[in-house]
């Protein structure tokens, strides 16, 4: 869910958290007030004390948020199957900036699933980042990982950050054009 408004927020317990951009991993105390700026693809960014936070979906709770629910495949799930719930966990990997998906945002240049023995699988992806020294980089090349690793069958995410291609606008979909004004 995104919402353009400021929902406010009170930190129920100890949590930790990514500065955004800066990527920087803190701890914000038990009592902290802020408020959400977007709550998309199971994680949250806060505006606490003049500074953007990133809550990972696991922490939800410290901010009165349900976790993710766990994703669920087919017993006898073929390879196609798992490579479609590759890109729809793809599409919940976002920015913490921008409320837009990272395949919609053209950030994702390969996702490639591989069969492995006994019906588990590993992904390769290769992706890149809007901006070389965006610090949120690690951040969203984790973020990718961790959601590919929780698809069943899925022992190994591969997530390699690229940038030939340099990315530029035109790798965006026409909607994250028009939604960001980026004709």
């Amino acid at each position: 869910m995104y919402s353009r408004s400021s929902e406010p927020v009170r930190f129920e317990r100890d949590c930790d958290v990514v500065m955004v951009p800066q990527g920087e991993s803190v701890t914000l105390p038990a009592g902290s007030v802020g408020y959400i700026t977007q709550g998309l693809g199971g994680s949250w960014t806060v505006f606490v004390e003049g500074n953007l936070f990133r809550i990972a979906g696991k922490d939800g709770d410290a901010i009165g948020k349900e976790p993710p629910q766990p994703l669920e495949l087919a017993e006898d799930a073929d390879d196609d199957a798992v490579e479609r719930l590759v890109w729809q966990q793809l599409r919940t990997c976002f920015d913490p900036e921008i409320p837009i998906n990272i395949v919609d945002l053209g950030l994702v240049y390969e996702a490639a699933v591989q069969p492995r023995e006994a019906g588990r699988r590993t992904v390769d992806v290769k992706m890149t980042l809007t901006a070389p020294g965006c610090g949120m980089g690690e951040i969203l090349v984790e973020d990718v990982r961790s959601k590919l690793e929780l698809i069943p069958t899925v022992d190994e995410a591969d997530v390699e950050l690229v940038f030939d291609p340099p990315w530029n606008r035109m790798m965006m979909s026409e909607s994250a054009r028009l939604e960001t004004g980026m004709l």
